[in-house]
């Protein structure tokens, strides 16, 4: 896996102050994709154990409020295992800390077993997160005002909720 970039303050993509992971590798291609760059799998550097210690590092930090995902795109099946394994240790190490993830993946359709990107991690890594932002951004859709999201197709997904109830539950802070 390789990942584009590391921001140790980020207060844009979740609650609070947050550690965002900007992982490669995107087969949506969204138009007007804020990043098109990390479409390709091999852009920016590798992660590797060093990368993971430096993040774990990061959320120690008593002011973060927890982890989050982005890219490119989080559950490319090429970038399922190796985030799998920094959740667990996120959640070994930080177990208060919150996780977000963005997807331009649409939680029912292409997530559950048995969909086109659900892998043998995807289970686990939905379980360690509090809130998924699912859906691709579609241009005629952006709005500047709504939070945590930029188009209205986009939603915010409290991912405990609904992995309990089995359907999809809204996030509200």
């Amino acid at each position: 896996m390789y990942y584009g970039n590391i921001k140790n303050y980020d207060i844009a993509d979740g609650e609070g102050v947050r550690v965002t992971l900007f992982v490669s590798g995107c087969t949506n291609h969204c138009k007007d994709c804020f990043q098109p760059q990390t479409w390709d799998f091999h852009y920016g550097q590798e992660y590797t154990k060093d990368t993971e210690a430096e993040i774990l590092q990061l959320l120690g930090n008593e002011n973060i409020e927890g982890l989050t995902l982005l890219g490119g795109e989080p559950f490319e099946p090429e970038n399922q295992e190796e985030l799998v394994k920094l959740l667990r240790k996120v959640r070994e190490t930080y177990p208060n800390k919150t996780v977000w993830a963005y997807t331009g993946f649409v939680y029912e359709k292409d997530l559950l077993a048995g969909q086109r990107k659900h892998t043998e991690y995807t289970d686990e890594i939905l379980s360690y997160l509090k809130v998924l932002v699912d859906g691709p951004f579609v241009t005629e859709k952006k709005n500047i005002c709504l939070y945590f999201r930029g188009s209205e197709n986009q939603r915010v997904i409290d991912m405990a909720k609904t992995l309990q109830t089995g359907k999809v539950v809204l996030y509200h802070d």
